[in-house]
Parts: structure tokens; sequence; C-alpha cells
């Protein structure tokens, strides 16, 4: 007897709420919209879920929940134990939720599918492309759409190959499936494609993004933390504008780049699911653990993998787990793969997460007339430059910082390929883009002169590389310049008095996505002195902001240290 997915689909959302399966903050968000949503549809919301509808091609009529869930029941398992046996896939009940929330919901005007975005992020081994290859194969048959282009895209071939060869190889399995709608499957081991000619419909793997003339009825992109840039997507969606119903599905783990366009589109769905704006027509979900779960605990490893004991082998991710927990070296890949927790530099410096949660320091009109440190990383002047302003509060008898940056950027840099990011933080205005290929240090001048109306800067630190050219300019007018080597003896204290402070919930900042990242990739050495320094992976990997912040909480730190008399202060031998 046929299966009620529905059902199935709705009670997974009411066990998840009502916390009888373990599940993350953001499943629970995610399935408390769909009750909610539910309950607008009953009051006559413009959305219904699984109303009765007629096939385009065959007329015939049919329940979207059910005709997925059911095309997806009748796809051979094509790995592991299960394909030897030559079962079919059995949809778990979270994999059910996914299939219904994202065909189910139908506008009740036009009847075409709510969903154009569906975004499924889960940890490595739980079927997530078992998913996507439903997915690829329905939309190029089953959904009855004329002329079907369905993509599975990637950086690379092996990726681009991920999804598109499980899906052939369910075809290649079903013999019943391919003549049913047609299906012609290509004998060659690594086929191009798979085309339906009645329909004139292809599935087909690419590699960086379709052709120009391509218009995807369905894009698949495949492990977006690994994409550089969001070029593939955004082409994948921006194809999509000829089409009455288009799904664009992005599948993916955690990865390690916070400034790349994954965790930027991550960050997005997380404020749909919070409420913090509104898309209806986006669909996601992610499972991993919450903040202050136990990442060690068995539970974290049930509440992050949906299909624990299922896919992925209940005994394999203990042993990783286990593994982890005595090699510090291998916690940040086991959080990443297994827990699906965005990780950055190999030994990170800052917990980024409680670093986030500072981004409340307000605005800065609110610090009018008081005293700050201004730390300036001026070492690169053909990519970023960092400007820091430092203000020390006292709030209920305890430190605070309050950190404001402007992050300058050559508008050369900003227009490389490789920099989208970079052009996409220019126009949200948390990047400042300078005229030509060099960073125009009298721009950086003139704010610091126009700021000091406004601010009491008590001294100008910088790195002592970017000194040598702005320095005297600026002591002309007025200013204490301090030059800081870059050496452990003065940055070592002050990283660890962030450090603190940021875990303390001491440390607040202006909330500037580019500056967070900057700190992210921050990656420490400690020597046998138990002193660190600051340092990162990879060129592309920026850390300006982080460096320029250090540089001016050392100055802060040093005046601490003294009688509080300025003069006292400014007479410090590292003042020289």
């Amino acid at each position: 007897m046929s299966r009620d997915f529905a059902a199935i689909a709705t009670q997974y959302a009411r066990d998840v709420v009502e916390t009888r399966v373990v599940a993350c903050k953001w499943v629970k968000l995610a399935c408390r919209r769909h009750l909610d949503d539910l309950a607008r549809a009953a009051a006559g919301w413009i959305y219904e879920f699984n109303p009765e509808l007629e096939g385009r091609i065959t007329r015939k009529l049919f329940r979207p929940v059910d005709r997925v869930c059911r095309f997806g029941e009748k796809m051979p398992h094509v790995k592991g134990d299960w394909a030897g046996r030559g079962q079919l896939i059995r949809l778990e009940p979270w994999e059910v939720f996914v299939l219904a929330s994202a065909f189910g919901w139908i506008n009740r005007e036009t009847k075409r599918r709510r969903f154009r975005q569906v975004d499924l992020i889960v940890p490595r081994k739980n079927a997530k492309s078992t998913v996507a290859a439903v997915v690829g194969n329905y939309m190029l048959t089953a959904d009855e759409e004329f002329g079907a282009e369905v993509y599975s895209g990637a950086t690379s071939q092996d990726q681009a190959y991920e999804v598109f060869r499980p899906a052939f190889l369910m075809a290649r399995a079903a013999p019943e499936f391919r003549a049913h709608y047609g299906v012609l499957v290509p004998a060659a081991r690594m086929p191009k494609n798979m085309s339906v000619l009645s329909t004139n419909s292809k599935f087909e793997p690419v590699i960086g993004k379709p052709g120009d003339g391509a218009s995807p009825s369905c894009g698949i992109v495949d492990e977006y933390h690994e994409q550089k840039t969001p070029e593939l997507y955004e082409t994948l969606a921006t194809g999509m504008g000829a089409r009455s119903q288009p799904i664009l599905l992005m599948i993916t783990t955690a990865g390690d780049n916070i400034g790349g366009p994954c965790y930027m589109h991550q960050q997005e769905l997380q404020k749909i699911l919070s409420g913090v704006i509104v898309n209806e027509q986006r669909f996601g979900i992610i499972y991993t653990i919450d903040e202050d779960d136990d990442w060690t605990s068995p539970e974290a490893l049930i509440k992050a993998n949906p299909n624990y004991g299922v896919s992925v082998d209940a005994e394999f991710l203990q042993a990783a787990q286990a593994e982890a927990i005595v090699d510090a070296s291998k916690q940040n890949t086991f959080k990443k793969k297994h827990l699906n927790k965005w990780v950055n530099a190999a030994s990170p410096w800052i917990n980024v997460e409680a670093l986030q949660r500072g981004g409340d320091a307000g605005a800065l009109e609110d610090f009018v007339g008081e005293e700050c440190f201004e730390g300036l990383d001026l070492a690169s002047k053909q990519d970023i430059a960092s400007d820091v302003k430092l203000f020390v509060r006292e709030v209920e008898g305890e430190e605070h910082y309050y950190v404001f940056s402007r992050n300058y950027l050559p508008q050369a840099a900003a227009q490389k390929p490789e920099n989208a990011t970079f052009a996409t933080w220019v126009n949200q205005g948390h990047l400042i883009q300078t005229p030509g290929n060099m960073i125009d240090l009298k721009q950086i001048a003139e704010h610091l002169s126009e700021s000091a109306h406004r601010h009491v800067i008590v001294e100008i630190a910088m790195d002592s590389w970017g000194s040598r050219e702005i320095a005297p300019s600026l002591q002309d007018e007025g200013f204490v310049v301090v030059d800081v080597p870059m050496v452990t003896k003065y940055l070592s204290e002050p990283m660890k008095k962030i450090a603190a402070m940021v875990e303390g919930g001491r440390f607040h900042h202006d909330g500037n996505p580019a500056f967070v990242w900057m700190f992210s990739n921050v990656e420490v050495f400690e020597d046998r002195n138990e002193n660190i320094f600051p340092r990162k992976s990879k060129a592309d990997k920026k850390i300006d902001a982080a460096v320029a912040t250090i540089i001016a909480v050392g100055r802060a730190m040093l005046r601490e240290t003294r009688s509080g008399k300025l003069d006292d202060f400014l007479a410090h031998p590292l003042a020289a």
C-alpha cells in the first residue's frame, strides 16, 4: 500500500518541533515554518500544500508530494549493500519532509510551485547526492516540462559527476523508468548527458557554468562551499527567467571559508528561517549541532546526521569522533564534515561564533567626544588595508572594547573574478573602494583628519611597513603616531586579551562581515613560552583588520599599565 507522504512530512515536522526527534535550531525553525504555513493555508493564504493538480502533458490528476516521493521510491540504490541486493530507495522521514516541502507548496492562483530555491545543508554521507539525483531525474521526466534542461554543476569534473553519476546509474538500472519516459542513456562509462527526445529535454553535468544560451528548469549546485565565487549559482539562477516553476537546488556541507559565497548564502537562509527577512520562494534546512552543544557527545552525532545508522554508519562516526577528541589536528575536519560546522583557520585564534555575537557596538556617532586608539594595517597597498577605531568603556565594573573598522580596497582588486565576495561587500558598504590599482593613502589620512573633529584620537598605531609613507604627514597634523614592529613581543598579549574578551562577551564590533572574515582567517602557533603571533594559511585569506585591531589593543593595554597620565604613557619606549 502506498504511503501517505504528505502526512509523513507533516508528522516529521511535528516530531521535530515537539522534540520527539533530536534536531538543531535550524531544523526546528524549518519544521515550525512548515506547520505555521499549514495554518496560514487553512485560513486562505496564497500558498497551499499538496493540492490536486493536472499534469501539463498527460492531463492526469496528481498531488505533487505523492508524485515526487513515489518517483523517488521507484529509483534503485546504486551504492553499497542496498545496491548489491537490488533494493529500491525508501525515503527516510526527513527526506520526505525535504522533498514534500520543495515540491508540495503550490501557489493557489497560478498552480505553480512556491519554492524556486531549495537548500539542503547536511554533513557528509547523509545521502544528499542521492536526494539530488532523484530531483534531477524527476525534473528531467515526471515534472512534465517541455524542453527541460537539468544541470548538475560544480567547479570540477569529478564534483559535477557526484550528482549526475548516481542519477545516470539509477536510470541505467531502471529499465521501466527509461521505457516509460523514453529516457536515452548513453552506453559510455562517463556520459555527457541523458535525454528525452519526446519532450526535447536533457540532463547533463557542467563544470564552471552552463553556456549563455542555457535555460535551466533545474539547476543543482553541489558542494557550494568549494566555490570561490557565486558565478555558477548566479548563472543558473538568472538563466531560469523563462521558466514558470524552476528549482535551483543547492546541496553542501559546511566549509572553511566564511568569506566565500556559500557561507554568505547560508547566513541569508538562517535569517529567513529566523524570520529576520522574508522570502516566500526559498526553502532550506540545515542539519548541524547547536552552539552550546558538546561536540564530543554521542548526542551531537545524532543531532547533526539525520541518516545516522542508515546511510552513514554509526560506528564509523563514533570512531571519527573519538579520533578527533584525542587528536586536535583532526577536530576541524571532523566538525566540518560530520557535524556540519563552519571552521576557518587550521589553528583558529578566535571563536568566530562568539565574535559574531559581538556585532552589537552600535553606531560610531554614539562615541562622539570619547577617546579612541587608532590601529592601521597598511602593509598591502594592492589589496585590503584596514583602519580600526578602539574605544574602551567600563560597563558594570568591567572593561569592554568597542571596535569600528574601515577597510579599503583598490578598484582593480575588487574587479578580479576571484574577488567576487569583495565586490559584494563594496556594494554593501562593508569595503571602501579606492580608484585605480593601489590603495589611496591620502584618502585614509583625510578620513583620520576629519575623524579627529568627532573623537579624541589618543594615538595612531600602525605596522612598521605601512608607516613609512603616511606617518610624516599625520605627525605634521599633530597626531601621535606609533610604529609597532610586527613581532611576537608586541602582538602576543593583545591577541590573548582580545580572545578572552570575545569569549567573555566584552568585545563589541560594528558587525562588518569583512571584519569578521579577516578575524576568522587568523591562525596561531604557540611557542615554548606560550606566545602567539597572527598568521594566515593562504595569501587570499586576509587578516588586515585583525592586525589593525591587535595593534590598537596593544596600545590601549600599555596605557592601562601606566599611571593613566597621558604624559607618562607617551614617554614609554614603545611610543618612540
